[in-house]
């Protein structure tokens, strides 16, 4: 058994000038005044459009993401429907096989720290669950029904695409102190990372 976090990877390159440029001539079709892009007028003209709410503009520039997370965050995550999705199968996946170590891999709970009579609990289920998927495979189950008995812990990893404007909605709900701790310790930083490479679109105050 293999307990790791969570984590992310911006897989889209992004050139940030680049991705102003292009939102700013979707966005000046809509007033025709592709006249007036000059130095600085991206940024400008951006901030005016989502200061109005006028954010079908966004929506024309797309940026993929790398997860890590438990398949309980995931079953949370895809439920943004605009979007695309490629996810590890647990139907196809053998994790018996040499290629993931011949263990499964969770991700440990946000809420229970390492060494504490909680974890141990926690812990002692993730052991019990790999035992069990284990002997299934080997008394001849495939795959896809030996993974009936894998918690919602379990690690899955996955593609996602979302346009900018999903972005700003997806993280306007997954890093809101309400969202779910497993949720927000992957959301929370890359919202940041988010902030960091594209400002203009992400500023709008802490999470």
């Amino acid at each position: 058994m293999r307990v790791i976090g969570p984590s992310f990877e911006i897989i889209t390159p992004i050139d940030r000038e680049a991705v102003y440029r292009h939102i700013e001539l979707c966005g000046r079709v809509c007033y025709k005044s592709e006249g007036n892009i000059g130095e600085g007028s991206a940024e400008r003209l951006i901030k005016s459009m989502l200061a109005r709410g006028h954010e079908s503009p966004i929506e024309h520039y797309s940026i993929s993401v790398r997860v890590i997370c438990d398949r309980g965050v995931s079953h949370e995550w895809v439920r943004h429907r605009v979007a695309s999705y490629s996810q590890e199968s647990t139907r196809y996946c053998n994790y018996a096989k040499d290629k993931f170590g011949g263990e499964i891999t969770f991700i440990k709970p946000e809420k229970l720290s390492e060494g504490t009579p909680e974890y141990e609990a926690w812990a002692r289920a993730m052991e019990n669950a790999e035992r069990s998927y284990f002997e299934l495979l080997d008394m001849g189950v495939t795959p896809e029904t030996a993974r009936s008995v894998l918690p919602n812990s379990l690690k899955t990893e996955f593609i996602c695409t979302m346009n900018l404007r999903e972005w700003r909605h997806f993280f306007a709900l997954r890093t809101a102190p309400a969202a779910h701790p497993d949720m927000r310790a992957v959301a929370c930083p890359l919202y940041e990372k988010f902030k960091e490479l594209l400002p203009v679109f992400f500023e709008e105050g802490e999470r």
